[in-house]
């Protein structure tokens, strides 16, 4: 979400896209306080408000500090780390996108000379998210990737059997809500994917931590559990994984061969 020379260009995002949550939160602390300015409220009531008001505060800013210790700090996004995770140099590499392409430009640069696509499988159907939509319509923008992506279905990639040796999910795997199309999607990654092929699956996880950053908005990531039982029913089998921020894990995922 960061781009070159923008020192808080990722938490700017996040605060772009996510306008409403912060817009809403402000609003219930106003609200909040003028209760508790105007009525003499029950001694338990008001500890309720006060204690409401703490963790709106506190929600709305942890998620811009650590929007801004994932994306601007630590740079996750600039993807500087990810080649030296991967168990090969691609040569046939797929990148695979919900609407905002935030590294093709990048892993073209770290793989000169591969032949690559990409693919877009955002459905405003199935993603219904306000904060995908205004960061799409904000990505149309702007030039992202010099190949522009194709549009996709979650259950037929326009792509043959075998066909890339590397598949990239960054970011967009969680945007598919439904836990049964989530596993059709990760069938057909399988499909295209070459015998001992490599799979980058990177994500915000639902636990503890992520609960603390992001109150109830969590709930938008996916456990460690369910990325499991993806790849299992996918066929596909996680070799290598690992937390790239306490808030961003990442899971390199293996199609066995034939």
């Amino acid at each position: 979400m960061s781009g070159p020379n923008k020192k808080y260009a990722g938490v700017l995002a996040i605060l772009r896209y996510n306008w409403h949550f912060y817009a809403a939160s402000i609003v219930a602390l106003i609200v909040i306080g003028a209760l508790l300015d105007i009525f003499h409220l029950p001694s338990a009531v008001e500890a309720l408000l006060i204690a409401a008001a703490a963790l709106t505060a506190f929600w709305a800013f942890s998620s811009l500090f650590v929007s801004w210790y994932v994306y601007d700090c630590k740079e996750v996004t600039r993807w500087n780390w990810l080649p030296s995770i991967l168990a090969f140099t691609p040569q046939h590499w797929l990148n695979i996108h919900a609407g905002l392409d935030q590294s093709t430009l990048i892993l073209a640069q770290f793989f000169p000379k591969t032949d690559y696509k990409v693919l877009d499988i955002y459905d405003p159907e199935e993603m219904t998210e306000p904060s995908i939509a205004r960061a799409r319509t904000q990505a149309s923008r702007l030039q992202t990737s010099t190949q522009p992506a194709l549009a996709a279905q979650l259950d037929a990639l326009p792509l043959p059997d075998r066909d890339r040796d590397t598949i990239f999910l960054l970011f967009a795997a969680h945007e598919i809500r439904d836990p049964a199309r989530r596993t059709q999607f990760f069938r057909e990654a399988a499909r295209v994917l070459a015998d001992y092929g490599q799979l980058l699956l990177v994500e915000h996880i639902r636990d503890w931590k992520n609960f603390v950053a992001f109150g109830p908005g969590f709930l938008h990531f996916h456990s460690r559990a369910e990325w499991h039982r993806v790849a299992r029913t996918a066929g596909l089998t996680i070799t290598r994984e690992d937390n790239i921020t306490p808030f961003v894990r990442y899971f390199l995922l293996t199609r066995p061969g034939v």
